[in-house]
């Protein structure tokens, strides 16, 4: 059975706010997930999550708090991207270094 290879850094409710995501076409605010029920934790402990999970490239922060699902986010909750390591497990997406230059291309934006 495959599982999830989840990051050190990630917390219990990672998986959840991913799963959410994916759930609402690959897009939310903090404020509509604590809205949703779904994560019982602050509206702000949300947001640190959700900047977390961008920090390492599984969302996207497009601005104004709305966060999109990246590809890779989208692997990680399929069993196909190893968080820690930042790489696709199937060996399908791109290199760590690749993803280290495209976040660096995002973050200069």
């Amino acid at each position: 059975m495959a599982m999830r290879r989840s990051g050190s850094w990630q917390s219990v409710w990672d998986d959840r706010i991913l799963e959410w995501m994916r759930e609402n076409d690959g897009t939310g605010t903090p404020k509509e997930l604590n809205d949703s029920g779904l994560i019982r934790v602050s509206r702000t402990q949300i947001s640190r999550r959700m900047k977390k999970l961008a920090e390492h490239g599984l969302l996207q922060h497009v601005g104004h708090g709305a966060y999109i699902l990246t590809d890779e986010g989208q692997a990680y909750l399929d069993e196909r991207y190893d968080a820690e390591e930042g790489i696709y497990i199937d060996g399908n997406g791109p290199s760590a270094d690749e993803l280290a230059d495209s976040n660096e291309s995002v973050n200069d934006a």
